[in-house]
């Protein structure tokens, strides 16, 4: 399920993004979700499109398949809890801008 309606207008910017871990709240829900994954792509009816972010319910965690939500930066409503961040998730950060540079 995704949580965007259309096409994005405008990608988060690279260092914006939070990271793996964060418990967030969306706009409109009424549960919290932990975040499992940033730049996600997913296929739609009509074509593969990239979202900011992968998450699942907090505190039930992954459910299955059924239970992954993908959103935008812009869909998130409040940062509950922000995730670890190291020199390790900036090299990440930094080989992500690279490839979206390249496409």
């Amino acid at each position: 399920m995704a949580a965007s309606g259309g096409g994005k207008e405008a990608m988060v910017a690279i260092q914006d993004l939070i990271p793996v871990g964060s418990v967030v709240t969306l706009r409109g829900a009424r549960k919290k979700c932990v975040i499992i994954g940033i730049m996600q792509s997913r296929a739609d009816d009509v074509k593969e499109r990239v979202y900011d972010y992968l998450g699942v319910p907090y505190p039930e965690g992954y459910l299955g398949d059924g239970s992954c939500l993908a959103f935008d930066h812009e869909d998130v409503d409040d940062i509950v809890w922000r995730g670890y961040e190291n020199p390790e998730r900036g090299r990440f950060l930094e080989a992500i801008a690279e490839i979206l540079e390249k496409n």
